[in-house]
């Protein structure tokens, strides 16, 4: 597996905002979504804010593969599915730290629904 750069890993985790482009079936990508993205040590995270229903996160979860854009960095990655636990209560810890100012928002990206959608961004090898 693949590991983000010190830099590429600081840009993304500092950027408000990521825009995901899922790899539909047939191999094209979906139009962008703007989601949140957070970090947990070398690792970077997104979720569905509507949970399962997501569009976006429907496309990746079907393929596991998109393309994401933020901080300045372009990058194609694999979308691996996170169920352990603890790793959902730091990703939930990080959401509350980097966005609690969204009060209205960030509890949503913090409960079950969302927590289910949790995936991993790795670069592409």
């Amino acid at each position: 597996m693949s590991t983000w750069n010190s830099d590429e890993l600081d840009r993304i985790a500092t950027a408000d905002e990521l825009r995901v482009a899922p790899r539909r079936s047939d191999g094209t990508f979906r139009r962008p979504t703007t989601i949140w993205v957070v970090r947990d040590r070398d690792d970077l995270y997104v979720r569905s804010w509507r949970g399962v229903q997501g569009s976006w996160w429907r496309t990746a979860h079907d393929t596991h593969e998109g393309r994401i854009s933020a901080g300045g960095v372009d990058a194609e990655v694999p979308f691996v599915e996170v169920t352990d636990p603890r790793v959902n209560d730091q990703v939930d810890a990080a959401y509350r730290t980097k966005y609690g100012h969204y009060s209205g928002y960030v509890e949503p990206m913090v409960a079950d629904d969302a927590r289910a959608t949790t995936l991993r961004l790795t670069p592409r090898s």
